[in-house]
């Protein structure tokens, strides 16, 4: 009924994307669509009315919604991770992550009724928003969500952007936390999008909360190997709109090269009740 967030686009041929998101019914739970776009002449060339994917039955560790992260392929499998939300009556709102087959098709498909990566002693909270990368040499790389508290003294969670590594693609050895936070500028992080190579550096945005009141804006971090980040908020590329429909927040950026292009596809107002937009990198 509402909501086109977490934009994440799937080549289908030439300049036309399957831009797959997370929509929410009338009871506020979050399941995957898609809209096929060709990115160069903006036309919508496809709106898929039915979901992709829908969100679990009661009890299960996505019954209350699905949020996706990125795609990645693994022993000929490409999988699309995902924040699993669950929302109990007497508790506080919480996620794992899971893990979904993409088919040849481009359809969906549930891997495992249990989350691909739950709580554990580095985690010990609420998961989010993964991205992975397969690594220049074997291996792959994971940032994802993780929360330290749910007030940080401020009012404001903290939620901090952390790492895993993997030879397979499957098993995962989490290293605790990637991008550095500062309590009042910028602690509640979500939904990384990570470019670069071990020879030319990693750039990273994400969204962001300052704990100071402010909606998400959309900040940056860069990185010589891809574990040790530096903050530079400023340096993302975009901000907020006058009085548009991004004029309030701007969140879940997914930056992808296209034809050496570099483009974002990201929210706006009210976490994407206002729809998802395209930017396009434009050198200084």
């Amino acid at each position: 009924m509402t909501h086109v967030a977490n934009p994440l686009p799937v080549l289908l041929e030439g300049d036309v994307y399957r831009i797959y998101y997370s929509g929410r019914d009338a009871n506020n739970r979050s399941s995957v669509g898609a809209v096929d776009v060709n990115i160069i002449t903006r036309q919508v060339i496809c709106e898929h009315n039915e979901p992709m994917f829908v969100h679990g039955n009661e009890g299960s560790f996505f019954a209350d919604g699905v949020s996706i992260g990125n795609c990645y392929e693994a022993d000929g499998i490409r999988y699309m991770l995902f924040m699993g939300w669950q929302n109990p009556a007497a508790g506080h709102w919480r996620g794992d992550i899971g893990r979904l087959i993409v088919n040849a098709d481009l359809t969906l498909k549930l891997e495992s009724q249990v989350p691909f990566m739950g709580a554990d002693a580095t985690d010990p909270i609420s998961l989010s928003y993964p991205w992975v990368m397969r690594r220049d040499s074997d291996g792959y790389d994971m940032w994802y969500g993780s929360t330290a508290n749910w007030d940080a003294g401020n009012g404001e969670m903290l939620h901090t952007l952390n790492y895993a590594s993997s030879t397979d693609g499957h098993h995962w050895n989490r290293r605790g936390l990637a991008v550095p936070y500062v309590i009042g500028q910028a602690q509640a992080f979500s939904r990384p999008t990570v470019i670069g190579s071990t020879e030319t550096g990693f750039e990273m945005w994400f969204s962001y909360r300052s704990g100071a009141g402010e909606s998400y804006r959309i900040g940056y971090a860069r990185s010589n190997d891809g574990h040790a980040w530096q903050l530079d908020l400023n340096a993302c590329g975009i901000d907020v709109s006058a009085d548009d429909w991004d004029s309030e927040m701007i969140e879940y950026p997914y930056v992808f090269i296209h034809k050496d292009q570099r483009y974002m596809l990201y929210n706006g107002n009210g976490y994407g009740k206002s729809g998802f937009g395209l930017a396009v990198w434009v050198d200084a």
